[in-house]
């Protein structure tokens, strides 16, 4: 069992843009990171993987309204922060699935 790269920074253009509050980011992180736990098990099963990244996105899409009341969106930027993350995980779990169809259940 492979564990995540420890030294790779979730998230880290969204904490590093104070549009974005932190304990949101933090509540998004913690939604990657439920994805991360799951794939240091070992699973391989592409429809078991997808299914988990379709878990997280639809409750990242949960978030977006707790955003707005906090001044701030899902929007381009946290978009990107959050592809480029599952990019990342993808390629470091040697993941043979697109960032796209990873997050395919977004609606921002």
């Amino acid at each position: 069992m492979k564990k995540f790269d420890e030294n790779y920074i979730l998230l880290e253009d969204m904490y590093d843009d104070g549009y974005f509050p932190d304990f949101l980011v933090d509540k998004v992180k913690g939604l990657v990171q439920e994805v991360i736990a799951f794939l240091e098990t070992g699973e391989t099963d592409l429809d078991q993987i997808q299914q988990k990244f379709d878990q997280m996105t639809i409750a990242v899409n949960d978030l977006q309204e707790e955003f707005e009341e906090n001044d701030s969106e899902i929007e381009t930027m946290a978009r990107e922060s959050i592809g480029e993350t599952v990019e990342y995980i993808l390629r470091w779990f040697d993941i043979e699935l697109g960032v796209e169809d990873a997050i395919r259940e977004r609606d921002w």
